[in-house]
Formats: structure tokens, sequence, C-alpha cells
């Protein structure tokens, strides 16, 4: 079969009369997509467009024309030509993309799903976000606004760029109200989860991540898959009275039980400590943001464990020496101290150091309050002593009262002030 040639097919049906365009376009169009080859596909399908969108045809009478190239485009199977074309395309359509807006949107989301396809997901958010959703021409309900948000972020996310994503997930909570597809609204709480999960913000992640396992809709094996990921994330969280609260929820969780993580859960829950062979174990499942350096050149896990074990000896000891607690956690005496110092000045570790003789002396549960000093530490707990004193003299004087009434009556009616 001889190649078609599309220029001169192209200039036939431009000379036509207005009544057999259309057929005529269409039985181009046809042609092209069965007989072009890899190679003539991307040149002949811009002429034709560029074809279309000349004076030849009106906008009235070209706009069904390029809907129906759009559904054709879409069918296209070679990633590489629809990036080629439709780059092309939408370089045509820019100066009049007013009159074509449903159109370049079409055509926009097929070009992000070639790049999707390449595994480009930096590029397809790029162009979804070159999308009109605030538009005269044509009205855009939230349901679409949010569709579209939702998979710039997903792909944003997919580069590892939390950043970005966190920008348009914004959007998304902005007309949550009005969006009513439950699909959106659920890759909307993933979403969501994983961005804080990406930012380190543990404690919110793993409350995202269990409130998307108690989801119906989602089949039970990813429900699992949420809850495992909000152990997970609850394990990395700072050690403190709010991560205690986290876990107890978790632990409490009738499906916990049927997750990898489970056995790490338990022990942190019951403020054992953890050894270096399950630490390793547990951080082969880890992601790559997960496993990143901190300042002060640990990983977010080992601070995670490392500050653990520290509450878990306050469990153990009621006081101990900074060079025995260096050992017990695995790391030296001054870093020991540094962590324990931190934790007590969060609120996190209830105790105070010695630095003289080089002792932490813990005092049971950590307030969860930001302590401002050592000054405010002393005072608070000299009045913490003094409120128990005046308590138990109180009591001991009420038992000395009801002796009397009970064994003198009489002297206590007459002496006792009303």
């Amino acid at each position: 079969m001889p190649a078609l040639d599309v220029p001169s097919a192209l200039a036939r049906v431009e000379s036509s009369t207005a009544a057999d365009k259309s057929a005529g376009y269409n039985e181009l169009l046809q042609a092209i997509i069965t007989t072009s080859t890899p190679d003539t596909l991307p040149g002949n399908l811009i002429t034709y467009v560029r074809s279309l969108l000349g004076d030849s045809l009106g906008i009235v009478a070209s706009r069904p024309l390029l809907a129906a190239f759009v559904d054709q485009f879409r069918h296209v199977k070679d990633p590489d030509v629809k990036i080629e074309v439709g780059q092309k395309v939408l370089e045509l359509l820019a100066p009049k993309v007013v009159s074509y807006e449903e159109q370049d949107t079409q055509i926009k989301e097929i070009l992000a799903d070639a790049y999707e396809t390449q595994e480009d997901f930096r590029s397809s958010a790029q162009i979804l976000q070159r999308i009109t959703l605030d538009s005269s021409q044509r009205a855009v309900s939230d349901d679409d606004k949010a569709k579209v948000w939702i998979r710039i972020v997903r792909c944003y996310l997919e580069e590892d760029d939390p950043t970005n994503a966190f920008g348009y997930i914004n959007r998304v909570k902005n007309v949550l109200f009005g969006v009513h597809d439950k699909e959106t609204r659920l890759q909307f709480q993933l979403s969501r989860a994983r961005i804080l999960d990406s930012q380190r913000s543990f404690l919110e992640a793993s409350q995202a991540y269990q409130n998307l396992s108690f989801e119906t809709i989602i089949d039970e094996d990813e429900r699992l898959r949420a809850l495992s990921a909000a152990i997970v994330c609850a394990v990395l969280a700072p050690a403190g009275p709010q991560r205690g609260r986290t876990l107890a929820r978790l632990y409490k969780d009738d499906r916990a039980s049927q997750v990898e993580e489970f056995g790490i859960l338990e022990k942190i829950f019951f403020d054992r400590l953890l050894s270096p062979k399950e630490v390793k174990t547990f951080a082969e499942k880890l992601s790559p943001h997960q496993l990143a350096k901190t300042s002060d050149g640990s990983t977010v896990l080992d601070k995670a464990v490392l500050e653990h074990n520290l509450l878990g000896a306050s469990r153990l000891y009621n006081n101990i020496g900074l060079d025995q607690l260096g050992e017990l956690l695995g790391v030296d005496a001054e870093r020991a101290e540094t962590y324990a110092a931190q934790m007590i000045e969060q609120g996190r570790l209830a105790g105070h150091i010695d630095q003289i003789d080089r002792f932490i002396f813990f005092e049971g549960e950590g307030s969860g309050e930001r302590k401002t000093g050592h000054a405010e530490r002393i005072v608070g707990r000299e009045l913490r002593k003094w409120d128990a004193n005046v308590q138990s003299l109180s009591e001991e004087v009420e038992k000395v009262t009801t002796m009397i009434q009970t064994q003198y009556p009489d002297y206590y009616a007459a002496h006792m002030v009303h």
C-alpha cells in the first residue's frame, strides 16, 4: 500500500464544500491511524491538527472534529508518540485555548498518562498543573478539581517531593466539603498520611494511617497494610507521653496481632528494651525517608530506639551513672546525657541530671510539658513535696478529730466550732 500523502489529502478536504468537510476530516483521521508507520504517525497527526485549527474551519465546525481526534489519540499505544504529538498539539491550542478548553484538558490528561507510563511523574504533575480549573467557559465541580489535585499530589509523592505535594493537598482540603466521590476522599486520606510520614510528623501520620485502616470500603489486605504503616510511624515517633497514648491505641486494636510489626509494638508499649537484632530486622522494612540521617548523624530509627530505651531504663532504675547508661543504650556517655537532657527539657522524661557526680535520677512519668530550666524543675518538685506534706498533715488532723468525736461525744459537741 502506498504511503498516505497527508498534506495533499488535507488540501483536498480543505477545498471541499462545507457539507463534505466534516466527513472528509473524519475519514482522513481513520486513514492516518490505520496506515501510518510508527515513524510517520506523529508528523501526520500534528499536520492533521494544524489543519483543524486553521482558517478553513470555524470554531463551531472544528470543535467536534477536535473532540473526535482526542478520542482516537487516546487509544494510541506508543507513549513516545503521545508525548511528541501531545506537546505540539498543546502549543497549537495555546492561542485559542479559551475556545477548546475541554479538548485542551483531555489532551493534558492523556499526556500525563503517557509520562506516568514512562515513570516520569514530575513531568506528569507539571502537565496536570496547567489544566484550567477556574474557568468561565465550563463548570468544574469540586470533585473534578480534587481528582486533578490528588493526582498531582500522588505524582509528587512518587518523586519523593512532599513539599510540592503539600501545597496541592491543601487545595484539596479547602474543597473537601464539596467532594462526594468516595475514592477521591480515600486518596486524600492516604496522600495526607504519606505527606505527614515524609515530613517526619510521625504521630500525626500514625493517626492518619490508622483512620484509613478503619475504612470498610478498602480491601482487608489494604486496611492491614495501613495499620502496619500506622505502627511503623508510631515506633519512629519521639518517645514520650504522646507516643505512649498512640501506642496504647494501636496495641488495643484487635487487628494489631495480625501484622508483622506487632512484636516490636508490644515491646515498646510495655517499655521493654529493644535489642540491636530486633532494630536491624525492623529497619529492613523501612522506606528510604524513614532511614534518612538527622542533624546529629543518626537515623530517625536510631534516635527513636535510643529515646525508647532511655524511657525503658527510667522504668528499671531510680538512678544510674551516665557511663552505665551509655553502655546500656549502646552509645557514649556524652550522647546519652545529651538525649536525656533533651527529653527532660521537653517534658518527655521526668528526672534530673547531676553533672558533678555524673548521675541521672528518674522521677516517674514525663508530663509532656516543656520545661524552661533547672530552677523550674527544682521549684516544681519542692512545691509538690510541700503540697503532699500539707495533705498528709490535714488527713492526720481529720483522723484525730474523728477519734475524739467517737470516744468523747459530749466534749466534741461542746468545743466543736461550727
